[in-house]
Parts: structure tokens; C-alpha cells; sequence
């Protein structure tokens, strides 16, 4: 038939997806990255993380060619919000932020596996100084406040930090963890908020026998 045009219809063109398609991928790896290691811990196979992202193994090295590099995407977020719970200028920082610091060990112990391995692969990973200079201002303005032992230093807190860590990943029931913590740095006398009893002694008060009168 005259002016019809027989031809086979062409196929929409292929549009190269390029930067959208590499952002794409990223954030898939990341969110998946935060499953996987909060279901099977930090040093979890990256395999499966690539899995539960749906990309291949070449796509994901192209973004994170080690452990440690996918694990500081994962927890830049977790860093800014603890420099963003730093900045308030009061007295009660510092409990705030030691609170979040606690909660987010319980949460994400890997988060505290990704400090540890970091400083062993790389002399110049700067998170256990960054971890320093969060808590060093806040900390002066308890001890100023009374609300801390007037003698508690960073070192004492990163210790006491290592310690939670140790309950949570040798808790075999984490029903009451929260509480347990508390209760163990209480017996310790470890950052305790001295302006606010804790829960234990809180009940202890309570239970104890009144004199008579």
C-alpha cells in the first residue's frame, strides 16, 4: 500500500543512566550494608552484602574497595549525630551524648568493631580522635556542673565505652541490657550522672528499711 510505511517499529533508545544509576547503587549497598552488619555483625562476608543490595561484586569494589572503607560510609550518619548532640552548649551534654553513645553500641555493636579495625588497618584513621574531641567539651562542662566525678577524664569514658561493648557482645539475653549497664558502671562509680540517680538507686532507696520511730 501506497505511503504506508512497513517497516519494524524501532526500540525506545537505551537512555545511559551514568551518575543516577552509580548514586542508586551506592545508597542500595549502604542500606544494605546496615542490615547485614547489624544481623550478622561487622566482619559479616561483603558477598552477602552485595547480595542484599542486588549488585554485582564488581559494582559493589567500585564503591567500597575494602571493609573498612564501606564501613565509614555506614557510620559517617552515626558520627554526625553524636557531633551535632556535642555542639549544645549545657550541662547535661554530655549524659545526652554518652546516652547515644551507649544505645548506639547496644544497637550496632558493629558500629564500635568498625572503630576498633580501623585503627589497626590504617595508622592514620582519625575516629578514636574524633571520638576524643566529641566528648572533651561536654565532659569539662559536667565536671564544671558536678554533675561527674570531678576527677573523670576521656580516658575513663573510652574505657568505660570498651566495657559496655564487652557486656553487649557477651550478653546471652539482651532482655534488661540497658539496665545491666547502668547498674555495672553505678558499681564502678563510671559516669554516673550525679544530678539524676539512676534506676538502681532509684529502687534501692525505695526498698531500703525505714528506721523506726
Amino acid at each position: 500500500m501506497s505511503g504506508y510505511d512497513w517497516s519494524m517499529p524501532k526500540p525506545p533508545a537505551a537512555r545511559n543512566r551514568g551518575r543516577a544509576a552509580a548514586a542508586d547503587n551506592r545508597r542500595a549497598i549502604l542500606a544494605a550494608a546496615r542490615r547485614v552488619f547489624a544481623q550478622q555483625g561487622y566482619h559479616a562476608p561483603l558477598s552477602a552484602i552485595a547480595r542484599e543490595a542486588g549488585v554485582g561484586q564488581g559494582v559493589f569494589y567500585r564503591h567500597f574497595p575494602t571493609r573498612v572503607d564501606l564501613a565509614f560510609a555506614v557510620f559517617e550518619e552515626h558520627f554526625a549525630e553524636l557531633e551535632a548532640l556535642a555542639a549544645e552548649p549545657d550541662a547535661q551534654t554530655f549524659h545526652r551524648l554518652w546516652s547515644r553513645l551507649v544505645d548506639l553500641t547496644i544497637e550496632e555493636a558493629a558500629f564500635v568493631e568498625m572503630v576498633v579495625d580501623a585503627r589497626r588497618a590504617h595508622q592514620g584513621y582519625d575516629g578514636i580522635a574524633r571520638l576524643r574531641t566529641l566528648l572533651e567539651r561536654p565532659l569539662a562542662r559536667a565536671r564544671e556542673a558536678g554533675t561527674v566525678h570531678s576527677g573523670l577524664t576521656v580516658d575513663d569514658v573510652l574505657l568505660a565505652q570498651r566495657m559496655v561493648y564487652g557486656l553487649v557482645v557477651t550478653a546471652i539475653d539482651p532482655t534488661g541490657l540497658r539496665e545491666s549497664i547502668e547498674r555495672a558502671l553505678a558499681q564502678g562509680s563510671l559516669l554516673v550522672n550525679q544530678s539524676q540517680p539512676t534506676k538502681t538507686a532509684r529502687r534501692s532507696r525505695r526498698s531500703a528499711p525505714r528506721p523506726r520511730s
